[in-house]
């Protein structure tokens, strides 16, 4: 756990789910809820999470897996296998209460100061713009969203500014559906990135996964936007 990192919880009605908060070095700024690729709040989201605070925003990262009772565990080889199953298990307007309740929580964080905003990964990326088309929300990034093919009829309700980032050789999200998510997606207030060569999860670190120079421009280009539209 950084220096900066804390556990809290998030009330639900049928308990109380973990979240994990990290703080910016001034201890306040504009909050970003943060959420998770299948593979839970892993070392790769923490390190993100990191980032983001060390740009000066207050980052909360609950875990949405805090059902099952279990979490991925990376050291082995069956990870993939590991987060695929667990996301099976997952309600999914369920898990988007849950985020979106952890919004209304990071909201209340007496260290929040300024517009909250949400960036998600992989299938948090769905679940991250799932909650910008019901809740308030001032930013959305939504990197490589797993759900979006089935989400694009909430399209029209999302009216925060955001940024979409998806790779042209995308395993699981073809370019096809990739293009299908633009049109809809599309508008003023909407950036839509896509990088040459890179697959999906291109921004996580790991070598089954990562996309070096794509995930150093999309990262250029993230902090960027919120520095636009959620300034510190």
């Amino acid at each position: 756990m950084s220096a900066s990192e804390a556990t809290t919880t998030v009330h639900r009605p049928d308990g109380e789910m973990p979240a994990h908060v990290w703080l910016p070095p001034g201890g306040t700024g504009p909050g970003l809820l943060l959420l998770q690729e299948i593979f839970g709040v892993s070392a790769y989201i923490r390190d993100r999470a990191q980032d983001l605070a060390d740009l000066g925003y207050v980052v909360l990262a609950p875990e949405l897996y805090w059902r099952t009772g279990t979490t991925v565990d990376e050291s082995r080889p069956d990870f993939l296998e590991q987060g695929m199953a667990l996301q099976a298990q997952l309600d999914w307007d369920e898990t988007v209460a849950d985020a979106v309740a952890a919004l209304d929580t990071l909201r209340a964080r007496p260290e929040v100061d300024g517009g909250v905003g949400v960036v998600g990964f992989c299938f948090g990326g769905g679940v991250a713009f799932n909650v910008a088309a019901v809740a308030d929300v001032d930013a959305l990034v939504s990197y490589y969203g797993s759900s979006l093919p089935q989400l694009l009829p909430l399209a029209d309700r999302v009216s925060a500014p955001s940024l979409h980032h998806f790779g042209t050789a995308d395993a699981y999200i073809p370019m096809e559906k990739v293009e299908e998510i633009r049109a809809a997606v599309d508008g003023p207030e909407v950036e839509f990135h896509l990088y040459d060569g890179a697959g999906h999860a291109f921004d996580n670190p790991n070598p089954m996964f990562v996309h070096e120079a794509a995930r150093a421009d999309a990262w250029r280009i993230t902090t960027e936007f919120l520095a636009r539209r959620l300034p510190v």
